[in-house]
């Protein structure tokens, strides 16, 4: 593994890199950073000029990142409030820098209406959708606000949370995902004095090889490509997006 990544069970140390703090200007952590949206993201932000801290689950410690002097990666279990709020610690106590933004995009997806979701698989959902992202958001959130700059904050939504015809048999996701937009209103609410902006961008079909999969009758070409959702993401932190508030954004292409 490459000096330049470090796990929760590899400590960061500035002594490594005696110019780092000096060097490093703009932090963006990105949750996700192995899905196809997450590697879209990662490259993207780091073509911005970014460092960029990506989150992988631990379960998938053996996914690996190219060598990228503006790339660390950790192992977070983002499920885990308390794992969320070590990591968020650790970033927060790197000398002379400020995060820029956090982006979520844990999550995952289940089918079924109302008679096929009970507890068990409303709680999943709940978990993965709504959990992840609040527990990160809140971490960050805390550390934004003692931030003269402020920073952003910004949630993966999804269409079903916002159309009922789409989201009435995807239930506990629909339910999960529609939790994130009230959420981002609650943080602009609270951070609206300091600076502090939360949005939602709600993609329609991401064009990737599993949903390529599951769908194969699709015209793929309707579906939004990780890298134009990547490049909405980019909008929202240029000095045109930094000019919106109580965003929510629809990337659907032409899905």
């Amino acid at each position: 593994m490459s000096n330049e990544y470090h796990s929760l069970t590899q400590s960061f140390s500035p002594s490594v890199y005696p110019y780092y703090h000096k060097i490093m200007k703009k932090i963006i952590i990105i949750t996700g950073a192995a899905g196809n949206l997450g590697k879209a993201a990662v490259e993207k932000f780091i073509g911005e000029g970014y460092y960029v801290i990506a989150t992988v689950d631990p379960s998938n410690a053996s996914h690996s990142f190219e060598s990228c002097s503006q790339l660390e990666h950790h192992l977070v279990d983002i499920s885990n409030e308390t794992e969320v709020e070590a990591f968020v610690g650790k970033i927060a106590s790197y000398a002379d820098s400020t995060i820029e933004a956090a982006i979520l995009l844990v999550g995952g997806f289940a089918a079924g209406g109302l008679a096929e979701t009970g507890q068990v698989q409303l709680q999943k959902m709940i978990e993965l959708n709504f959990e992840t992202a609040y527990f990160m958001a809140r971490a960050v959130f805390r550390r934004l606000l003692t931030q003269e700059t402020g920073g952003r904050i910004i949630f993966i939504g999804a269409r079903p949370a916002l159309e009922a015809q789409e989201g009435k048999d995807l239930m506990a996701y629909a339910l999960s995902k529609s939790l994130l937009f009230k959420l981002s209103d609650l943080l602009n609410a609270e951070g609206k004095k300091k600076n502090i902006v939360s949005s939602v961008l709600v993609p329609s079909t991401i064009d990737t090889a599993r949903n390529r999969k599951d769908n194969p009758s699709a015209n793929f070409d309707d579906w939004v490509k990780p890298e134009e959702v990547a490049d909405t993401l980019a909008f929202l932190l240029s000095p045109a997006g930094r000019k919106l508030r109580d965003t929510v954004l629809k990337v659907y292409a032409n899905a």
